[in-house]
């Protein structure tokens, strides 16, 4: 359980990097909420040592990072750990497509939130291209989550 306590850091810090990466315009669109994938696989499979409160942090983080306002990642990513550890337990039986579908559902549901949220407090209009990048996280899901399956079992041996 110690390499634990490395791991998770370093795998946000990773997801981090990846969702902060400068892509060109068109591509935008199609980029995968690296971070909620990751934090998904950890409320998966550690809902005792992430939860809600570390969605809070990371989005928090998120939001100094890109400079969007204070709060609103940080309600978000709490609410992908919110809903990610009520299913939890029904993801882990799942096998992998299905648990895709289900992180399909809930980026969709996370995005269509930042989208409504954006609508209120920037009055941006709502568009619906902000599907490519869920539809694009549950195709990554099995080979995202088979990696971490590996780092992580490497880590906890240590």
């Amino acid at each position: 359980m110690r390499g634990y306590s490395a791991v998770i850091p370093l795998s946000f810090l990773c997801a981090l990097i990846l969702q902060v990466m400068p892509l060109p315009e068109e591509w935008l669109l199609w980029r995968p909420n690296w971070v909620g994938l990751v934090l998904i696989y950890w409320c998966i499979i550690t809902p005792y040592r992430v939860g809600v409160f570390h969605g809070f942090l990371i989005g928090m983080l998120i939001d100094l990072l890109q400079g969007t306002p204070l709060g609103e990642n940080a309600l978000l990513y709490a609410t992908i750990a919110f809903l990610t550890l009520l299913l939890y337990q029904r993801m882990r039986i799942y096998a992998l497509w299905r648990q895709a579908m289900l992180v399909t559902i809930v980026l969709a549901l996370m995005q269509l939130f930042e989208q409504w949220l954006r609508a209120i407090l920037l009055s941006s209009p709502l568009h619906l291209e902000f599907v490519y990048a869920a539809l694009l996280g549950g195709i990554l899901w099995p080979w995202l989550f088979t990696l971490m399956q590996v780092v992580r079992r490497r880590f906890a041996s240590f």
